[in-house]
């Protein structure tokens, strides 16, 4: 007798045998995925890690690794800053600099940056290497297929079906797949634009990230974002700019244009050469999509908007939900609720937090004005090291310290103040 199940769309298909099955089929081989295929192995489980595209492989981004990602980083036995390291952030911007090293907090004093083309294929070996990994690369997960309720199993485009207990969904800020089990993405909420470029540089081995608040268009205008330059210590700088967006309010700008001309200007003696591997990206940020998960799958990373508001970071934000998910993975739990309500626990009241601060940066009004306070004199040198520790994700649930504190506290203001729906539902 044929038998019959049910796919999330609606349509009813005769069941095919799988051709595989694992424990845990992770769909996305970047940081997050990589990161929570060595975490499950450690486990003991069975993983079948998968990505549509084929390493090595490049993806948009500024390239910073925080000392909160080196944390991770290490607890994956992985080491990047015998390569490059980096002391901390010089800020920039309306007749001003300020000199921030990265504070002393739970995650030490030390960053680093690496091109996410060798980054990510350096976490993805870490994972193939381990005999409970397999990898499977080039083709895309297209179907979800449902039985009980449960994800059951996963057809990719070539027709391949793998059965799976559970799934983590890690394929970033588009989250293809995501989308096929009902990842909505809130477009009301602050979101980024962004572009990056590798210049050739001189000064490739500066131990400082440097970000430029005031970020002029070619006609003077000052827009919601900033410009970074992250030196990577191989010849190059990661050389780019983002700027934050809404739907009411939205970012008119080309942010390709924008970086050839913000690299044109810089001084300092950085002498860019011309920006190659141009790429840009549009960036849901601060938990702002809904429907992350469901009995036994979670999605992860980017792809649930684990993306600190204020700097667009995410790579730390992607290895500890990798963690933090893998210790979730239990058949007799139902993660529809679970996985939403974890990371509100640990992102919530700093995601909400950043989310309205961001939002303000998109009011014409707001950096013109404050900029010179936060970037000159001695009120800056008192709040910038504050601001900075923010920008860097690094203020966590344990910190007892005053500004962990008072921003706990603020955003936990916040979310009584914004009420009704919190980040991760709909």
């Amino acid at each position: 007798m044929t038998r019959f199940f049910l796919h999330n769309d609606g349509v009813t298909v005769p069941e095919q045998a799988p051709s595989n099955a694992v424990d845990v089929l992770i769909i996305g081989a970047g940081p997050s995925g990589a990161a929570a295929a060595i975490h499950a192995a450690r486990r003991g489980f069975s993983v079948l890690l998968t990505d549509q595209a084929s390493f090595p492989r490049d993806k948009t981004c500024g390239d910073g690794l925080t000392p909160r990602a080196i944390t991770q980083l290490r607890a994956l036995g992985i080491d990047v800053t015998s390569r490059y390291h980096n002391q901390g952030l010089k800020l920039h911007g309306f007749g001003g600099s300020q000199t921030v090293p990265w504070p002393n907090s739970s995650f030490g004093q030390v960053g680093s940056a690496m091109p996410r083309r060798e980054f990510d294929q350096l976490l993805f070996d870490a994972a193939q290497r381990l005999p409970e990994v397999a990898v499977r690369c080039g083709v895309a997960a297209r179907t979800p297929n449902f039985r009980g309720g449960r994800l059951d199993s996963v057809t990719f485009a070539d027709g391949h079906t793998v059965r799976a207990k559970f799934v983590l969904v890690a394929d970033g800020v588009r989250s293809t797949f995501g989308k096929t089990l009902g990842r909505t993405w809130h477009r009301g909420e602050v979101y980024g634009i962004a572009a990056r470029s590798y210049c050739d540089t001189a000064r490739h081995d500066e131990p400082w990230i440097h970000s430029h608040l005031e970020l002029r268009d070619p006609e003077g205008g000052i827009q919601p974002g900033y410009g970074w330059i992250f030196p990577l210590g191989n010849g190059q700088a990661n050389v780019g700019c983002g700027a934050l967006s809404t739907e009411s309010r939205p970012a008119r700008i080309n942010t390709k244009k924008l970086l050839h001309h913000y690299a044109a200007t810089c001084g300092d003696g950085w002498d860019f050469g011309t920006p190659q591997q141009v790429t840009s990206a549009l960036l849901p940020m601060g938990g702002a999509v809904s429907n992350v998960a469901g009995p036994n799958w979670m999605m992860i990373g980017d792809a649930a908007a684990c993306v600190n508001p204020l700097n667009g970071e995410g790579i730390d934000y992607g290895m500890e939900t990798a963690a933090l998910a893998v210790e979730h993975l239990d058949e007799h739990k139902d993660l529809t609720l679970v996985w939403p309500h974890t990371l509100r626990q640990h992102y919530g009241e700093a995601f909400l937090l950043a989310r309205t601060a961001a939002r303000l940066l998109t009011y014409p009004q707001f950096l013109p004005l404050t900029g010179p306070l936060a970037l000159r004199g001695r009120l800056g040198q008192a709040i910038m090291p504050a601001a900075a520790r923010l920008m860097g994700n690094l203020v966590t649930q344990e910190d007892t310290d005053l500004v962990a504190r008072a921003w706990r506290s603020a955003g936990a203001a916040m979310q009584r103040f914004r009420g009704s729906r919190p980040l991760w539902d709909a």
